[in-house]
């Protein structure tokens, strides 16, 4: 019996073909999963920086009542140290704003979504440290010392004894609001020594949260610049 030839050249042509073809859809699925990747990442990202955006705005409402229940330290401690104040206008605003507190509103949906994905999916090393860095420390800080750390507590710490002193020369209008304030206060030396260093933690205390509000808004310009720039891309 003679034996059938055999076209190589044939198999090897069928060979190579199913080879590339299936070469050309493990690229094709690997581009589309780096494409859904990059797609996923890239609203994660976009989703962070309008939290950012969001917080930024949060921070600077904080800062400015902090700067101004220092404006309010500084006008009752003219009062008590009987300097030359002249009753106005401003003396329920700094009434109420001398022991307000604050609490922080973060937006962190942006970054609970990229924890459920897994932080890999930042493909940016330097990126993602920053945005865990923000999150899990920076943010952290502030809400501690605002919410929880006891000496920032100023209306449960300080009010009582500052408005039982202020209070009863306060002047009232017919609705309730106050009008002015009867000058100078009577108080004993012990009474003004006991509510002058009120007001100096009060103060001190605010200036402190200042200067990690400015640390905290400086790092939320960097991410945003980073994210901007990792989007651009």
């Amino acid at each position: 019996m003679k034996s059938k030839n055999i076209n190589w050249k044939e198999y090897a042509f069928e060979f190579l073909s199913i080879f590339i073809a299936v070469i050309l859809a493990f690229a094709l699925s690997s581009w589309n999963d780096n494409r859904r990747e990059r797609q996923a990442e890239s609203k994660i990202l976009i989703e962070i920086l309008n939290g950012i955006q969001k917080d930024k705005v949060d921070f600077l409402s904080n800062t400015q009542g902090h700067k101004a229940g220092i404006e309010a330290c500084q006008f009752w401690r003219k009062v008590l140290s009987e300097d030359q104040v002249t009753p106005n206008s401003s003396i329920q605003r700094f009434y109420i704003l001398l022991t307000r507190d604050f609490i922080t509103i973060q937006n962190a949906s942006g970054y609970e979504t990229l924890k459920a994905k897994g932080f890999e999916i930042i493909d940016n090393d330097s990126l993602r440290s920053e945005i865990i860095s923000l999150y899990e420390f920076d943010y952290q800080i502030i809400e501690k010392l605002e919410e929880e750390y006891h000496e920032n507590q100023f209306q449960k710490n300080y009010f009582r004894d500052i408005n039982r002193v202020i209070a009863p020369h306060l002047i009232y209008k017919s609705d309730g609001s106050i009008e002015s304030i009867n000058l100078p206060i009577k108080v004993t030396e012990s009474e003004r020594k006991i509510l002058l260093s009120h007001l100096l933690k009060i103060e001190f205390n605010r200036n402190f949260l200042l200067d990690k509000y400015d640390s905290v808004m400086n790092k939320i310009d960097t991410l945003n610049k980073m994210i901007e720039n990792e989007l651009n891309q």
